[in-house]
């Protein structure tokens, strides 16, 4: 019987071959414009800026670049990317896995891609079959695995590592090898975000850069332990509670999950995201100015609560994770995006006031539908008396409520014109909409 790894191995070697079917390369070019979305406003904030001081000896040399266009080694640009995409709270979400995957993964196909000049069509290809390898890993290792770990760290190595295997077009054996050595390579625990810290986005950059070493390494003939996944002390046992492989990999090259990604409305943690919609979405049927607001209950799932738990957030790391911040914040100004995270609006007293106003509990339904459902129940009362709830059974961005490619633009833009001004930005987002004609992507 075939490992894990190498049923993996076996199924890109295959797909290698076949066309990308279009409703597949459509949402494979979503995927690297929502990257670059993210890659943008991170890349000229800490951590990725601190990085670039600290790893100064590979930078302006190699064939890489980062993403304003400064020359790397592949495994610098493959960290320093990878944390930047993290690093803004506005990455893609594949929600059975509990991760964001575009962070690592396309963070290392890029860094390959550039390096050995590829086509945009392969570079496409490769972060699909990172897509489709990790997001399987990911939902099959489960709540579980997402208790102590930080899966976009942890499961993000296998998507980065499968991506580049893919750019270097390994032969099975050797693309099996490379998984081998990334599961091995797998970090990231929870509570490294737990106080305010650098270390959450960093996992992503990590990932990206274990899982290109782990390609490279295999494409000279490094092995790894085949069974590592499945085996009596391996990934599964270690980090789960015993995963059913079988049932993960059954629908491999049939049911693309890159097409059901999770696009981000909001900058902040994706487990509010709920909350903040349906507090929206109640306020506006209330027609309630956030000053006529007297309380706010809100009842979720138990993830939600243990993870955006900061009561009185102090830094924007610990905001963007505190529910009762981000909900206050889009009561008071109608969104919660970058704006939400600067001193003025951190220290605004009326937010804080409206904070101190909402309750927040675990709904024992909503929390046995996690992770295949994000919802939140949110009740309001007002001032004059009035009362009213709401159910808000999933996140605008879901694939049951996506972002369409319109609202995808103007998130793009409203991310990177600040960064590169619009000129910049709508040439490279048409670049990035006719990936697949590129005849090499290192413009990118």
């Amino acid at each position: 019987m075939m490992h894990v790894v190498e049923r993996c191995a076996a199924w890109a070697s295959h797909y290698r071959s076949e066309p990308l079917a279009s409703e597949v390369l459509h949402h494979a070019k979503r995927a690297v414009i929502d990257w670059h979305a993210a890659l943008l406003p991170g890349a000229v904030t800490a951590p990725a800026t601190l990085l670039e001081k600290a790893l100064a000896e590979e930078l302006d040399r190699g064939d890489a670049r980062l993403a304003l266009g400064r020359a790397a080694t592949v495994r610098a640009a493959a960290l320093i990317n990878g944390t930047a995409a993290h690093s803004a709270e506005v990455d893609d979400i594949f929600r059975d896995g509990i991760f964001h995957p575009g962070a690592p993964t396309i963070a290392a196909t890029l860094a390959l891609a550039q390096a050995g000049k590829v086509t945009g069509e392969r570079f496409l290809r490769a972060v699909v079959v990172g897509y489709e390898i990790s997001t399987r890993i990911g939902a099959a290792m489960g709540r579980a695995h997402y208790r102590y770990w930080h899966n976009t760290g942890t499961i993000g190595v296998f998507g980065a590592c499968a991506a580049a295997a893919e750019i270097l077009a390994l032969e099975p054996e050797r693309f099996a090898h490379a998984l081998a050595t990334a599961a091995t390579f797998s970090a990231g625990l929870q509570q490294a975000f737990r106080m305010d810290s650098m270390s959450k986005p960093l996992h992503a950059g990590h990932a990206a850069e274990a899982g290109v070493t782990a390609a490279l390494a295999a494409a000279e003939g490094v092995t790894g332990s085949l069974d590592v996944i499945e085996g009596e002390s391996g990934y599964g046992r270690a980090m789960s509670d015993g995963p059913d492989w079988e049932r993960a990999l059954a629908a491999l090259g049939k049911d693309f999950h890159i097409t059901r990604m999770t696009f981000k409305n909001h900058a902040c943690c994706g487990h509010t995201f709920a909350a903040i919609d349906g507090a929206l979405a109640l306020q506006a049927k209330m027609k309630l100015p956030a000053e006529e607001i007297e309380r706010v209950r809100i009842a979720t799932y138990k993830t939600a609560l243990e993870v955006a738990c900061y009561e009185t957030p102090a830094t924007p790391a610990e905001a963007r994770f505190s529910l009762k911040y981000v909900v206050a914040n889009a009561l008071r100004h109608g969104s919660v995006r970058l704006a939400a995270f600067e001193p003025a609006r951190l220290g605004d007293a009326g937010t804080r006031a409206l904070m101190r106003k909402i309750e927040l509990a675990v709904d024992p339904e909503l929390d046995a539908s996690f992770p295949r459902q994000r919802a939140a129940r949110v009740a309001i009362g007002s001032r004059d008396g009035r009362h009213d709830e709401w159910l808000q059974p999933t996140r605008v961005g879901d694939p049951e409520a996506p972002l369409s490619d319109a609202q995808l633009r103007a998130k793009y833009l409203e991310l990177a014109v600040p960064v590169i001004g619009a000129q910049r930005a709508s040439a490279l987002l048409e670049r990035l909409w006719r990936l697949e004609t590129s005849r090499d992507v290192t413009a990118l």
